[in-house]
């Protein structure tokens, strides 16, 4: 979009100089000839003085965005047309291939498919940027980027299109992209359903497609098909309203008002899926004779279901297939003929489960089958089946997480409520810790009489787990994730859930004890706690409690979930000692997990940039230990990453499919157990350590929290509104206490991406000028060991990000030489040390060996740079303001800031 030297692929040119076009003629029209002259790419890239121009540029890298999101989709589809489905790397066509190629047997194969699970959690970290209306309507635009590729539109239609374009764009310069107030957790709530009920039900169907045809092309002789195999598996959960981690506002009450929303929206989803079925399903009895067990079951379902059953069986009474989708809307716990939908409680007449309602599906589809019309089953039947398989009844599961520390002083309220003579819970020594617990654990009792107010911690806790005891007596645990524990440095951490959970009745008698009824999931986040996580694990697995609750939870081979944290060890560390960190623990874990006889499911929680370990998916996956994945991935997906990846059907089919395949194409060839491990595993050892100590040094600096107070807009962001939940945990204003997302959001915004290679220069140089040889052992085997790749890759495309010149005019808002000089020299000289390791390994320059990751930021650098002018000069300008305390000027500037940091973000495409 500025460099006339980064090359453009002749289409997503065409398509941005359109679009362009189509902004700048709006702009006319509105009498905006200054602004549209101002466009990068329309004219002399000298921004107007007006402030408008800020928003007029975060639209246009808006649509820049849009276009380079077409131009891969199209790339990927031609690609796909000319050369099949094997020519992608990372889905299914090639992950299917290389399986079949390496000898196991195809039943094998088509098994071990149905064992494949992938989980997304949906959580609404604060780092989306855009408004919820601004999202809608660029997603229109999309889908009218997309209907202009279409060749069969006459001059006049393409016109229309065209006028349809400027209306939308006109719409969306005239919506405000600020968030003026912060939004409440149900809002948030109402985007995540948006792509539940939108978006993912009609991406289930073309992975089940897409997968059967990559079969056939691979030279799989024996036929997958959904009507006879079982598929891999995609479910969703979320965080939004469950997620109460330094966040008041995720009340008890706001619990079951999102179990309620979530619960409304799946069976609205089911019942308009069932409406279309229905009217699909137009098979008269005269033409197709139906088998008796379908004219059995509709006497059967009609019977409890009383003039709603008689009304569906008097409907189309010659049409049984028809009839039975009737009466399957009418089971529905769920009424719509009132003004607006409500839920239906149990009366014995509605389906409780979603397994009844698979049932009857599965019946409509075999006896389509048994009557010979299995395409009909194939193409009406089995997409609905898929989906009350993927949403149930609940849409997304929701995990609660607290942090450990909020339930010691829940736990010291209830001893203080109960007249116990002991005191300070929290202070305890471990010893101390577990033999109090154990003693409790081994009674039903609870502490607290009805009606007890113990304190605000202790009642917020068993507040919410009484809502979800009352969720699962009356809907069962499906729509129910995990209780997770941040935060988590001790066994102590995780028996004191169950205590809580004994509170709230959240648990059952068992012949041996009480058992939760929940997953109680430790999450390791700092390097150190997940330096300890093993041996916390190890202990935690051989507790009475936990076999007890893990038998509870039935099915085999006991499953224990382990949350993993990105974020906090990247803050804490830095990317090399972070990412190394994570394999270290996944290993230590694994280990451990296996002296205890339990398999573990790995939750990752990554972020939207590469500082909270975002990457391409399949290296991600390829550099997991081995054995890590095991055929079951949940991860979240936060932020702008959901609109980014999951706005339209075919990216979202997209970037699942890249999630499923490359589970399968890690987990099936790895049965055999783990392997030996890496000869270079010691090399990277002392690379994390000294990387980290490169990192902490510059951290601990003198002088460095006010360098990065003031090198950066983290004082604009903790003033924005871009998320209900708040910037720190506590009100203490350190490092420590600082979430990792304004962390990463600030220094993206300047132009550091400290966290995200930071320590790497320092580690290799020294490893190169100490022994070279083991470095050129290093270089060699980078390509080929995928987690080394993965580390170095993101460090590469976090290096390309940063931009030293603007880092220094960010440098210069810093008051203090005796600060601003020595951190900037630190941070300078670490940088141009980054860019030569980097350069050494990769052997040449960055800008040609990534020249995609360079050529798309080059498109935006021209553009990006006045915009960071800009947001300096306001910067001096609102502190200055601030300083003086001329709160009406402060206000004003602090809005015209946040549409920099508007702009700047969708410039890079990132924000924390």
């Amino acid at each position: 979009m500025s460099d006339p030297g980064a090359a453009i692929p002749e289409k997503l040119q065409r398509d941005l100089d359109y679009l362009m076009e189509c902004l700048a003629e709006m702009f006319h029209g509105l009498g905006e000839s200054q602004l549209a002259a101002c466009l990068p790419k329309t004219g002399s890239m000298a921004p107007s003085e007006d402030c408008k121009f800020v928003r007029a540029w975060s639209i246009a890298f808006q649509l820049l965005s849009m276009a380079e999101e077409n131009f891969a989709v199209q790339t990927r589809r031609a690609v796909e047309a000319s050369q099949g489905l094997v020519a992608e790397p990372g889905l299914w066509g090639r992950v299917l291939e290389k399986l079949n190629k390496s000898g196991v047997p195809q039943e094998q194969i088509a098994e071990l498919l149905g064992q494949i699970r992938v989980e997304p959690v949906l959580t609404a970290h604060p780092t989306e940027a855009k408004r919820a209306s601004v999202l809608r309507h660029l997603r229109e635009l999309y889908l009218l980027l997309v209907k202009r590729e279409n060749t069969v539109w006459t001059p006049l239609e393409r016109d229309d299109i065209r006028e349809e374009i400027v209306t939308m764009l006109e719409r969306l310069w005239r919506t405000g992209e600020i968030h003026l107030e912060k939004p409440q957790v149900l809002n948030e709530l109402a985007a995540i359903i948006y792509h539940l009920r939108e978006i993912f039900p009609r991406v289930i169907p073309i992975l089940d497609k897409r997968i059967c045809r990559a079969w056939r092309e691979a030279g799989l002789a024996r036929p997958l098909s959904p009507l006879t195999d079982r598929l891999p598996k995609v479910s969703f959960s979320t965080w939004v309203g469950g997620d109460r981690d330094g966040h008041p506002l995720v009340t008890a009450e706001v619990t079951a008002a999102t179990l309620r929303e979530l619960r409304l929206n799946a069976l609205m989803l089911i019942h308009g899926q069932l409406t279309t079925l229905g009217s699909r399903l137009s098979i008269s009895r005269l033409l197709l004779p139906p088998p008796p067990e379908l004219a059995k079951r509709l006497q059967e379902l009609a019977a409890p279901t009383g003039a709603l059953g008689a009304e569906a069986l008097r409907r189309n009474p010659e049409e049984p297939w028809r009839q039975l989708v009737n009466l399957m809307k009418a089971k529905l716990p769920v009424d719509i003929s009132g003004g607006e939908e409500t839920l239906c409680g149990d009366s014995g007449s509605r389906y409780c489960r979603p397994h009844e309602l698979e049932g009857d599906l599965r019946l409509l589809r075999d006896t389509l089958v048994a009557t010979g019309a299995t395409r009909l089953a194939l193409a009406d039947v089995v997409p609905v089946l898929r989906c009350v398989e993927v949403f149930g009844f609940h849409l997304a599961s929701l995990d609660v997480r607290q942090n450990s520390a909020f339930h010691d002083k829940a736990v010291e309220q209830l001893m203080a409520a109960a007249g116990l003579t002991e005191r300070g819970f929290s202070q305890w020594q471990e010893p101390e810790r577990l033999a109090f617990l154990d003693r409790e654990l081994a009674s039903p009792r609870p502490f607290l009489l009805p009606d007890a107010k113990p304190g605000k911690e202790a009642e917020s806790v068993i507040g919410c787990y009484r809502v979800l005891a009352t969720q699962i007596r009356d809907y069962g645990a499906e729509s129910l994730g995990a209780l997770i524990v941040s935060m988590t440095r001790s066994l102590s951490d995780l028996l004191v859930v169950y205590l809580l959970a004994r509170e709230a009745g959240l648990v059952v008698r068992t012949g041996e004890g009480l058992a939760c009824l929940l997953p109680v999931v430790p999450l390791f986040e700092t390097i150190k706690d997940l330096e300890g996580s093993a041996a916390i694990l190890e202990q935690f697995l051989g507790h009475p409690m936990t076999r007890r609750a893990l038998a509870q939870l039935g099915g085999g081979q006991p499953v224990q979930q382990v949350m993993v944290g990105y974020s906090d060890s990247n803050k804490d560390g830095g990317i090399m000692a972070s990412l190394w960190g994570l394999y270290r623990a996944q290993e230590a874990m694994l280990a451990a997990a296996r002296r205890q006889g339990v398999r573990l499911r790995f939750f990752h929680g990554r972020g939207g940039t590469i500082s909270r370990g975002a990457g391409p998916t399949s290296r991600f996956l390829r550099g997991l230990p081995e054995g890590s994945a095991a055929g079951d991935l949940r991860l979240t997906e936060q932020g702008e990453v959901i609109s980014q990846k999951y706005s339209n059907p075919l990216n979202a089919a997209y970037h699942l499919e890249l999630l499923l395949a490359g589970t399968a194409g890690v987990s099936i060839p790895q049965r055999g157990g783990p392997g030996p491990g890496h000869p270079l595993e010691p090399v990277m050892d002392r690379l994390a350590a000294r990387s980290r100590t490169a990192y902490q040094q510059l951290l601990n600096s003198d002088g460095f929290v006010t360098f990065f107070r003031e090198a950066t807009p983290i004082d604009v962001i903790e003033s924005s509104s871009i998320g209900s939940r708040p910037a720190r945990r506590t009100a203490q204003a350190s490092l420590g206490d600082l979430r990792a997302i304004p962390w990463v959001f600030s220094w993206s915004q300047a132009r550091y991406f400290l966290s995200g290679w930071y320590g790497i220069g320092f580690a290799l140089e020294e490893l190169m000028n100490q022994e070279p040889a083991l470095f050129g052992e290093l270089v060699r085997n980078c390509q080929s060991w995928t987690v080394l790749h993965y580390i170095i890759s993101n460090a590469a495309t976090s290096v390309a990000s940063a931009n030293l010149a603007i880092m220094e005019s960010y440098a210069e808002l810093v008051h203090d030489q005796g600060i601003r000089e020595p951190i900037f020299a630190a941070i300078a000289g670490e940088y141009q040390r980054t860019v030569r390791m980097l350069e050494e390994i990769y052997g040449g320059s960055l800008a040609e060996r990534r020249a995609a990751v360079h050529s798309s930021l080059a498109r935006r650098e021209d553009a990006l740079r006045v915009l960071h002018e800009r947001q300096i000069a306001l910067l001096r300008q609102w502190r200055q303001d601030t300083t003086r305390k001329d709160s009406a000027m402060s206000g004003g500037l602090l809005f015209r800031l946040l549409e920099t940091v508007n702009a700047i973000a969708a410039g890079l495409g990132t924000t924390g």
